[in-house]
């Protein structure tokens, strides 16, 4: 009968551990990512030139004014 290799078993749940550390510390850092850490996807959605910011930021002053 064969003996069991407990080190490799050892290695295996050691890098199972790390993985699951660094899946979460990237899940709590997205959660609180301030402004200047955007994500790819939230990337996308900004404005993608200085003048379509400031067309964004008059849009909703001429909101807030119509009140």
């Amino acid at each position: 009968m064969a003996k069991t290799n407990y080190s490799y078993e050892k290695r295996q749940r050691d890098l199972a551990k790390k993985k699951k550390k660094e899946e979460k510390r990237l899940k709590k850092q997205s959660r609180t990512a301030g402004p200047e850490e955007v994500s790819a996807e939230e990337n996308a959605e900004a404005p993608t030139s200085a003048a379509e910011a400031g067309e964004l930021d008059t849009a909703v002053d001429e909101r807030q004014t119509d009140e």
